[in-house]
């Protein structure tokens, strides 16, 4: 044993024991394992480090299934315009965003995005959020230099954190001659998985082009495929199910995420049904980000439909959100609202959306609280599930791979009525 944690609260409010060897859990009886330490942390013979839950809930660390990892904290240089045309009415003009956006691209390099990402990952663990899918731009205005970066940043966390590069087209692969040769360079350079955004061309014909180029890619390459699919307020867009319908041509069943997919929320129900059962049977997994656009995908249908469905972060301080630290507790938080995700039982099917859920999307396994899973957890600050979905706070204690990574306490003090102010 190399770390105990005492008095632990499950979700189902049993209170146990989880000791960790080799990277993996081992759930005891409460107090079977060994006593409880008087508070904090303590150690055993042999070093082991006992951390005392006392009551406080315990879950799986958070999984982000999307985000822009090149270009978070970027906002200043590119203002608000592109801001404004994203989040605007019913989404009319997000595809005049993206190409706003893109001027964040003049000048841009590796030595001005590595800290800022570092910045992004190290919030990303103080928050429990041990697993990532970066999207990084790879067309010819970029090049690979977001590439570069965000592989720089994944080998200084490697120990801690998992990070699944996406090469994204962001300007398509038709409208932008060059992108699917550079896309396949960085597959070659450290990227994980062919990425796509299919509706940003200019026809139906260039966005089946794209898919088919994506998907017979991954296919070829024995790579996963996540594509940005109808990321806009338009009911004609049909690129899920262009995703979808290629993903089982390709023999790439269970190995695709849409992300986005917000023109869903306009499809009549009987069209919207069709597309969750083709989505079904290509075993397409979806991320939404709801408090990053005016529109978001029927989540609570599609999990009553079991289909895969995340939450994500989607951006940190960029073009197209001005807030986000990679805090999937305070993402589950803004989804409640969002969401109509409310009740007790909502509570429960958020804090999935975020752990179990997400990583199912992703394709990872055994992340779960049980004997023999990875020991990939936190340890909040909350007993109760509201409390921790109302506070959104950094967990006490974050365990990556079997050790304690990050700790957070804050400190509250009201000085005496007749004590001079605190200036």
């Amino acid at each position: 044993m190399e770390l105990l944690v005492t008095d632990a609260r499950l979700r189902d409010g049993r209170v146990v024991d989880r000791a960790v060897a080799d990277g993996r859990v081992r759930i005891h009886p409460r107090g079977e394992a060994a006593p409880a330490p008087a508070g904090g942390t303590a150690s055993l013979p042999g070093g082991v480090r006992v951390l005392a839950a006392e009551g406080r809930l315990v879950t799986e660390s958070a999984v982000d299934c999307h985000l822009h990892l090149d270009k978070v904290h970027t906002l200043d240089r590119v203002g608000d315009t592109a801001l404004a045309a994203y989040t605007g009415g019913d989404m009319g003009a997000a595809m005049t965003s993206i190409e706003l956006a893109s001027a964040v691209k003049t000048g841009y390099g590796r030595e001005q995005a590595l800290p800022q990402i570092r910045r992004a990952l190290t919030e990303a663990v103080r928050h429990g959020t041990l697993h990532l899918q970066a999207f990084v731009d790879v067309d010819t205005a970029a090049g690979l230099e977001g590439l570069h970066a965000v592989n720089a940043a994944r080998a200084e966390f490697a120990d801690v954190l998992d990070v699944r590069i996406v090469a994204f087209p962001q300007d398509g692969v038709v409208r932008d001659p060059g992108a699917a040769e550079l896309c396949e360079e960085a597959l070659t350079a450290g990227a994980d998985v062919v990425g796509g955004i299919p509706w940003i061309e200019h026809t139906d014909a260039d966005a089946a082009r794209h898919v088919e180029w994506a998907c017979a890619l991954a296919a070829r390459l024995g790579k996963r495929v996540a594509m940005l699919v109808d990321d806009a307020g338009d009911a004609g867009l049909r690129t899920t199910e262009l995703l979808a319908t290629a993903m089982i041509e390709r023999g790439l069943v269970g190995r695709g995420v849409a992300c986005h997919a917000r023109a869903l929320a306009l499809y009549p129900q009987p069209t919207l049904l069709r597309l969750a059962g083709l989505a079904a049977r290509a075993g397409l997994g979806f991320v939404s980000d709801p408090h990053t656009g005016p529109l978001h995908l029927p989540v609570g249908l599609f999990q009553q439909l079991g289909i895969p469905v995340a939450l994500g972060q989607d951006d940190i301080e960029d073009a197209y959100y001005p807030f986000g630290r990679d805090n999937l507790w305070e993402v589950a938080f803004l989804a409640a609202h969002l969401l109509e995700f409310r009740t007790g039982p909502a509570q429960q099917k958020l804090l999935d959306l975020v752990t179990t859920d997400a990583a199912r999307v992703l394709g990872i396994e055994g992340h779960r609280l049980a004997d023999g899973a990875a020991a990939n957890f936190v340890v909040h600050d909350a007993e109760r599930m509201v409390d921790l979905l109302r506070r959104h706070a950094a967990p006490r204690w974050v365990v990556s791979r079997g050790r304690v990574v990050a700790e957070t306490t804050t400190v509250t003090v009201f000085p005496a009525a007749d004590a001079p102010p605190i200036m």
